[in-house]
């Protein structure tokens, strides 16, 4: 079955094929590591986390690499302001280095704990900083970057098409440019090199051609991309906020480098919403995953929620819904339970599963699919069956799920999966005499459109 994915270059729907046949490459914007990763993040990367395992689930093997962003990203997207890392710094009273080390180890908890697939390869900028220099290097052997007091900047002036990705008015920027604009030349242009102030010395600098600094934060992806995935790769992710500026600018020095735009798809997840504003760490206060936790959710009744809303589509956030999720999964896991193993899976709903999922990721229709199964008349085991079939991409862990084991003692269990093949054979005083045999052990049963739900007397 065809896979078709949203490219946000083409704004057009496209057939994916991959570049190579051995392999499908993958490369994610990381996250900026100077504090925690707030839920809006994380639903950026639960989209990444169901584009890998829709890939896998169509039979490809799939090079993910994921960045993690410890320097250069400054507070403007406009080269202005402190470096994010430096600023942490400050705020926490740690190194930048320290912080960098505790807040990626928190960014990876976060990804455990919403059950998303470890990359094939992290790589840090700091790791990284010779590959970015030769890359500036050859930027400036070609003609494409300019010296100013406060660092190296690309020229974006010598690209017609510079802006392609979203679409920028770049004669209407031109107009507006303000008389205080520095010494760069065009609104566009962005650095590539940061100098180190001359009255004060930055905890993370380096010595290079042009002089001690540090890298801008746009060049470390093309430089690592194309040292893990090659200057030609299949998909490039990153939130709908990357469109405009860094993604704009990764494929600016790519093209100047290689002659390519990076990437043969640009795909991006958009923006969640808090009280209709776009949650945001700027103002210091956002929601973590943690605070979801401390609020008695679970974190993948998160991600449950993040399956209901499609990935180009903003998202609204309340916790009532949050808690409407955190029910619903519930009621999937005790259905779940409920069935007999055994079985093997419906092959139509798995086609249509399918269908759906490889329709850019439609995750809210496939998710209908899941309840149609539930609810469907399909012998119990074949239910389970099938739904064992769409976890690999749902990521639900229902088969995991410890805290059913520990609340329903074996015995229990055993009953009402037996229960439920004498429903399906239609033995209806059996059916009732486990039920009775069940209570007697103190628990009571209701038959649901969503399978039967046991609980204590």
């Amino acid at each position: 079955m065809h896979l078709y994915l949203y490219d946000t270059y083409q704004r057009a729907l496209r057939l994916f094929e991959p570049i190579h046949t051995d392999h499908v490459g993958l490369y994610c914007c990381g996250p900026t590591v100077y504090d925690y990763a707030h839920i809006g993040n994380l639903r950026t990367y639960i989209f990444e986390d169901l584009l890998r395992r829709v890939l896998t689930f169509n039979g490809y093997a799939v090079r993910h690499v994921v960045n993690i962003t410890d320097v250069g990203h400054l507070v403007s997207d406009a080269d202005e302001g402190e470096d994010k890392m430096e600023k942490g710094s400050h705020r926490t009273g740690e190194s930048a280095w320290a912080i960098a080390e505790r807040y990626t180890a928190a960014f990876q908890d976060d990804m455990r704990a919403l059950n998303l697939l470890p990359p094939t390869t992290w790589c840090r900028a700091t790791d990284h900083i010779a590959e970015q220099i030769d890359f500036i290097s050859t930027l400036e052997e070609k003609g494409f970057t300019y010296c100013t007091s406060d660092g190296v900047y690309f020229d974006t002036s010598r690209q017609d098409s510079y802006g392609y990705l979203a679409r920028l008015d770049r004669e209407g920027l031109q107009a507006g440019i303000r008389v205080d604009s520095g010494e760069k030349r065009g609104p566009t242009d962005f650095a590539l090199w940061k100098f180190s102030p001359a009255d004060a010395q930055r905890q993370m600098e380096w010595d290079s051609p042009w002089g001690r600094g540090f890298p801008g934060w746009h060049i470390e992806c093309s430089a690592m991309s194309a040292k893990f995935l090659s200057p030609w790769f299949d998909i490039h992710c990153g939130g709908e906020d990357h469109i405009a500026v860094h993604h704009n600018n990764e494929i600016a020095q790519t093209e100047a480098c290689y002659g390519t735009r990076l990437a043969n798809f640009w795909m991006h997840g958009y923006f969640l919403r808090l009280n209709a504003e776009k949650m945001s760490k700027s103002s210091g206060e956002f929601l973590r995953l943690q605070t979801l936790i401390d609020k008695g959710f679970e974190p993948l009744s998160y991600r449950y929620l993040c399956l209901s809303a499609h990935y180009r589509g903003q998202m609204s956030f309340t916790l009532e819904a949050l808690g409407s999720a955190q029910v619903a999964l519930n009621r999937l896991r005790e259905a779940y339970f409920s069935w007999p193993t055994g079985g093997i899976a419906d092959a139509k709903f798995v086609e249509r599963f399918t269908a759906e999922i490889n329709q850019d990721l439609n995750l809210p229709r496939a998710m209908a699919i899941v309840w149609e199964v539930v609810k469907s008349a399909v012998p119990a085991a074949v239910k389970r069956a099938t739904l064992d079939a769409f976890e690999p991409v749902l990521g639900l862990q229902l088969a995991e799920w410890r805290d059913r084991e520990d609340s329903l003692p074996a015995e229990v269990l055993a009953l009402v999966e037996k229960r439920q093949q004498a429903r399906q054979q239609k033995l209806w005083a059996e059916a009732d005499a486990l039920r009775d045999q069940i209570a007697s052990l103190g628990f009571d049963l209701e038959d649901t459109a969503s399978g039967p739900r046991i609980s204590k007397h």
